[in-house]
Protein backbone atom coordinates (compact mmCIF):
# COMPACT_ATOMS: atom_id res chain seq x y z
CA UNK A 1 0.00 0.00 0.00
CA UNK A 2 1.24 3.69 -0.86
CA UNK A 3 0.19 7.27 -0.61
CA UNK A 4 -2.14 7.96 -3.65
CA UNK A 5 -0.08 11.58 -4.58
CA UNK A 6 3.24 9.16 -4.02
CA UNK A 7 1.56 6.48 -6.57
CA UNK A 8 -0.05 9.13 -9.28
CA UNK A 9 3.20 11.12 -8.48
CA UNK A 10 5.14 8.22 -9.53
CA UNK A 11 3.64 7.85 -13.16
CA UNK A 12 6.05 10.51 -14.04
CA UNK A 13 2.30 12.60 -15.10
CA UNK A 14 1.98 14.92 -12.55
CA UNK A 15 4.50 16.69 -9.61
CA UNK A 16 3.32 15.48 -5.98
CA UNK A 17 1.75 19.10 -5.59
CA UNK A 18 0.06 18.68 -8.68
CA UNK A 19 -1.68 15.42 -7.35
CA UNK A 20 -2.53 16.92 -4.10
CA UNK A 21 -4.21 19.71 -6.29
CA UNK A 22 -6.41 17.28 -8.04
CA UNK A 23 -7.08 15.17 -5.32
CA UNK A 24 -8.45 18.26 -3.54
CA UNK A 25 -10.36 19.68 -6.64
CA UNK A 26 -12.13 16.31 -6.78
CA UNK A 27 -10.98 14.82 -10.21
CA UNK A 28 -9.24 11.89 -9.14
CA UNK A 29 -10.95 8.40 -9.02
CA UNK A 30 -9.71 5.40 -7.11
CA UNK A 31 -11.98 2.16 -8.21
CA UNK A 32 -14.50 4.65 -9.83
CA UNK A 33 -14.67 6.40 -6.01
CA UNK A 34 -14.27 9.98 -5.69
CA UNK A 35 -11.34 10.44 -2.90
CA UNK A 36 -10.46 13.54 -1.03
CA UNK A 37 -7.03 12.94 0.71
CA UNK A 38 -3.91 12.62 -1.27
CA UNK A 39 -2.72 10.99 1.89
CA UNK A 40 -4.79 7.76 2.31
CA UNK A 41 -2.79 4.51 1.54
CA UNK A 42 -3.97 2.27 -1.53
CA UNK A 43 -2.53 -0.94 -3.70
CA UNK A 44 -1.00 0.63 -6.98
CA UNK A 45 -2.95 -2.37 -9.02
CA UNK A 46 -6.35 -0.65 -7.95
CA UNK A 47 -8.07 1.54 -11.13
CA UNK A 48 -6.96 5.01 -10.85
CA UNK A 49 -8.60 7.75 -12.80
CA UNK A 50 -7.74 12.04 -12.97
CA UNK A 51 -11.39 13.28 -15.10
CA UNK A 52 -12.59 10.40 -15.79
CA UNK A 53 -9.12 9.17 -18.16
CA UNK A 54 -7.93 5.88 -16.65
CA UNK A 55 -4.11 6.02 -15.16
CA UNK A 56 -2.32 3.26 -14.52
CA UNK A 57 -0.72 3.55 -10.51
CA UNK A 58 2.09 1.15 -12.07
CA UNK A 59 5.92 1.98 -12.18
CA UNK A 60 6.79 0.30 -15.05
CA UNK A 61 6.88 1.74 -18.34
CA UNK A 62 7.30 0.50 -21.72
CA UNK A 63 7.60 3.20 -25.03
CA UNK A 64 8.27 2.15 -28.85
CA UNK A 65 10.12 4.89 -30.58
CA UNK A 66 10.93 5.35 -33.72
CA UNK A 67 14.39 6.69 -33.53
CA UNK A 68 16.25 9.02 -36.00
CA UNK A 69 19.38 9.58 -36.58
CA UNK A 70 21.29 12.58 -35.15
CA UNK A 71 20.51 11.53 -31.37
CA UNK A 72 22.26 9.31 -29.07
CA UNK A 73 20.80 6.75 -27.58
CA UNK A 74 21.50 7.55 -24.03
CA UNK A 75 19.94 8.89 -21.00
CA UNK A 76 21.89 12.13 -20.66
CA UNK A 77 24.67 13.02 -22.72
CA UNK A 78 26.57 16.35 -21.98
CA UNK A 79 27.41 17.29 -25.61
CA UNK A 80 24.95 15.89 -27.84
CA UNK A 81 21.09 15.41 -27.55
CA UNK A 82 19.42 12.00 -26.73
CA UNK A 83 16.34 10.36 -27.86
CA UNK A 84 14.41 11.46 -24.53
CA UNK A 85 14.56 14.49 -25.66
CA UNK A 86 11.94 13.28 -27.71
CA UNK A 87 9.68 12.61 -24.83
CA UNK A 88 7.08 15.04 -23.12
CA UNK A 89 8.65 16.19 -19.58
CA UNK A 90 5.94 13.60 -18.20
CA UNK A 91 7.68 10.87 -19.32
CA UNK A 92 11.50 12.28 -18.64
CA UNK A 93 10.82 11.82 -14.72
CA UNK A 94 9.98 8.42 -14.72
CA UNK A 95 13.86 6.71 -15.07
CA UNK A 96 13.47 5.39 -18.76
CA UNK A 97 16.34 4.28 -20.69
CA UNK A 98 17.16 2.55 -23.87
CA UNK A 99 16.76 -0.95 -23.56
CA UNK A 100 19.84 -1.49 -26.11
CA UNK A 101 21.72 1.22 -27.94
CA UNK A 102 21.45 2.27 -31.74
CA UNK A 103 24.44 3.93 -32.77
CA UNK A 104 23.76 8.04 -33.83
CA UNK A 105 23.44 7.84 -37.11
CA UNK A 106 21.41 4.35 -36.98
CA UNK A 107 17.42 4.72 -37.25
CA UNK A 108 14.81 2.23 -35.91
CA UNK A 109 13.42 0.78 -33.24
CA UNK A 110 14.02 1.50 -29.92
CA UNK A 111 12.54 0.45 -26.76
CA UNK A 112 12.30 2.79 -23.70
CA UNK A 113 11.16 1.50 -20.28
CA UNK A 114 12.47 1.68 -16.79
CA UNK A 115 11.83 -1.98 -16.36
CA UNK A 116 15.71 -3.15 -15.83
CA UNK A 117 14.93 -6.83 -15.13
CA UNK A 118 13.42 -7.20 -18.52
CA UNK A 119 15.79 -4.99 -20.78
CA UNK A 120 17.98 -7.35 -19.00
CA UNK A 121 16.87 -10.46 -20.34
CA UNK A 122 16.24 -8.80 -23.68
CA UNK A 123 19.40 -8.19 -24.20
CA UNK A 124 21.33 -11.51 -22.82
CA UNK A 125 22.45 -13.90 -25.56
CA UNK A 126 21.44 -16.78 -23.91
CA UNK A 127 18.05 -15.54 -24.55
CA UNK A 128 18.10 -15.44 -27.99
CA UNK A 129 15.87 -12.54 -28.85
CA UNK A 130 17.56 -12.13 -31.93
CA UNK A 131 17.24 -8.52 -33.47
CA UNK A 132 16.76 -7.44 -37.40
CA UNK A 133 18.09 -4.62 -39.36
CA UNK A 134 17.86 -2.92 -42.89
CA UNK A 135 21.19 -2.27 -44.21
CA UNK A 136 22.53 -0.49 -47.12
CA UNK A 137 26.48 -1.27 -48.03
CA UNK A 138 29.33 0.31 -50.49
CA UNK A 139 30.07 -2.41 -53.12
CA UNK A 140 27.54 -5.75 -53.43
CA UNK A 141 26.72 -8.19 -51.27
CA UNK A 142 27.15 -11.71 -52.02
CA UNK A 143 27.09 -15.66 -51.09
CA UNK A 144 30.54 -15.35 -49.61
CA UNK A 145 29.85 -12.76 -47.16
CA UNK A 146 26.11 -14.35 -46.38
CA UNK A 147 28.71 -17.68 -45.40
CA UNK A 148 30.76 -15.27 -43.60
CA UNK A 149 27.66 -13.75 -41.14
CA UNK A 150 26.62 -17.32 -40.72
CA UNK A 151 29.93 -18.99 -39.16
CA UNK A 152 30.73 -16.49 -37.40
CA UNK A 153 32.93 -14.18 -37.58
CA UNK A 154 36.61 -12.69 -36.06
CA UNK A 155 37.86 -9.59 -36.87
CA UNK A 156 40.83 -8.27 -37.00
CA UNK A 157 40.36 -6.47 -33.44
CA UNK A 158 39.69 -9.62 -31.68
CA UNK A 159 36.07 -8.98 -31.68
CA UNK A 160 34.49 -12.37 -31.93
CA UNK A 161 31.23 -12.62 -32.89
CA UNK A 162 28.22 -15.58 -32.92
CA UNK A 163 26.78 -16.65 -36.27
CA UNK A 164 24.50 -14.32 -37.42
CA UNK A 165 22.28 -14.37 -40.61
CA UNK A 166 22.63 -11.81 -43.64
CA UNK A 167 20.18 -12.18 -46.13
CA UNK A 168 20.24 -10.35 -49.78
CA UNK A 169 17.79 -8.53 -51.11
CA UNK A 170 16.81 -7.43 -54.73
CA UNK A 171 19.50 -4.94 -54.72
CA UNK A 172 22.80 -6.21 -53.96
CA UNK A 173 23.59 -3.66 -52.16
CA UNK A 174 21.44 -3.75 -49.56
CA UNK A 175 20.08 -6.93 -46.69
CA UNK A 176 18.64 -8.02 -43.84
CA UNK A 177 20.93 -8.64 -41.30
CA UNK A 178 19.81 -10.81 -37.86
CA UNK A 179 21.72 -10.69 -34.69
CA UNK A 180 20.99 -12.26 -31.27
CA UNK A 181 23.81 -10.04 -29.98
CA UNK A 182 24.81 -6.29 -29.76
CA UNK A 183 28.29 -5.39 -29.57
CA UNK A 184 29.10 -2.39 -30.21
CA UNK A 185 29.27 -1.14 -33.36
CA UNK A 186 28.72 -4.68 -34.67
CA UNK A 187 26.97 -4.73 -37.68
CA UNK A 188 29.22 -1.93 -39.07
CA UNK A 189 32.56 -3.40 -37.96
CA UNK A 190 31.34 -6.93 -39.17
CA UNK A 191 30.82 -5.51 -42.88
CA UNK A 192 33.47 -3.20 -43.34
CA UNK A 193 35.56 -6.54 -42.29
CA UNK A 194 34.28 -7.60 -45.62
CA UNK A 195 34.93 -4.40 -47.53
CA UNK A 196 31.36 -3.19 -47.72
CA UNK A 197 31.42 -0.24 -45.35
CA UNK A 198 27.68 0.61 -43.91
CA UNK A 199 26.01 3.54 -45.43
CA UNK A 200 22.42 3.14 -43.77
CA UNK A 201 21.53 1.06 -41.14
CA UNK A 202 17.72 0.49 -39.38
CA UNK A 203 16.89 -1.70 -36.71
CA UNK A 204 13.22 -3.49 -37.64
CA UNK A 205 12.84 -5.84 -34.93
CA UNK A 206 13.49 -6.69 -31.06
CA UNK A 207 12.17 -10.27 -30.96
CA UNK A 208 8.99 -10.32 -30.63
CA UNK A 209 8.48 -6.26 -31.06
CA UNK A 210 8.11 -4.97 -34.75
CA UNK A 211 8.93 -1.22 -35.45
CA UNK A 212 5.47 0.27 -35.95
CA UNK A 213 5.09 1.58 -39.96
CA UNK A 214 2.64 4.17 -38.80
CA UNK A 215 4.86 5.71 -36.53
CA UNK A 216 7.26 8.74 -38.20
CA UNK A 217 11.20 9.71 -37.36
CA UNK A 218 11.04 10.86 -33.59
CA UNK A 219 7.43 9.26 -33.19
CA UNK A 220 6.53 7.13 -30.25
CA UNK A 221 3.40 5.28 -28.37
CA UNK A 222 2.78 3.19 -25.67
CA UNK A 223 3.24 -0.75 -26.36
CA UNK A 224 0.29 -2.69 -26.45
CA UNK A 225 -0.53 -5.54 -24.17
CA UNK A 226 -0.56 -7.90 -26.85
CA UNK A 227 3.50 -6.49 -27.69
CA UNK A 228 4.10 -6.59 -23.60
CA UNK A 229 2.61 -9.96 -23.36
CA UNK A 230 4.62 -11.23 -26.39
CA UNK A 231 7.94 -9.43 -24.60
CA UNK A 232 7.47 -10.80 -21.70
CA UNK A 233 7.42 -14.73 -23.33
CA UNK A 234 10.78 -13.65 -25.00
CA UNK A 235 12.38 -12.38 -21.80
CA UNK A 236 11.38 -15.36 -19.97
CA UNK A 237 9.76 -12.66 -17.01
Amino acid sequence: MERLDKILANTGRWSRKEVRELVRAGRVTVNGVPVHSPEEKWDPAAEFAVDGVSVSGERMVYLMLHKPAGLVSATEDPKQPTVLELLPDHLKRVGLFPAGRLDKDTEGLLLLTNDGVLAHRLLAPRRHVDKTYFVQVEGQLDETDVEAFSTGMTLGDGLVCMPAGLEVLGQPDTAIVTLREGKYHQIKRMLASRGKPVRYLKRLTMGPLKLDPALKRGEWRPLTEEEMAALRLAAGV
